[in-house]
């Protein structure tokens, strides 16, 4: 389990344009289905599963989602080598 704020459709999104991901390349990332991403950006359903597949996909390429006053996400800062 990826320990990250809960993804709502909205960090979703951002996610993804912090990227520049398109929603077919997230789901290819993520290993789920394009229409899963779809509908979980339009209705905001989706499985926790699914969710944290997603999670996992941006924390691997540095991209942490937020909750602090509003939701969201950000690019994690990368610790110098050596540290």
């Amino acid at each position: 389990m990826v320990d990250m704020a809960n993804l709502t459709p909205e960090a979703n999104r951002a996610a993804r344009a912090i990227l520049k991901w398109s929603v077919r390349e997230l789901a290819e990332r993520a290993g789920i289905a394009f229409s899963t991403v779809h509908r979980f950006e339009s209705t905001g359903s989706a499985t926790d599963a699914t969710k944290e597949k997603i999670k996992a996909a941006y924390a691997a390429h540095g991209v942490e989602i937020t909750n602090g006053d509003y939701t969201g996400a950000r690019l994690r800062l990368q610790k110098p080598k050596g540290s």
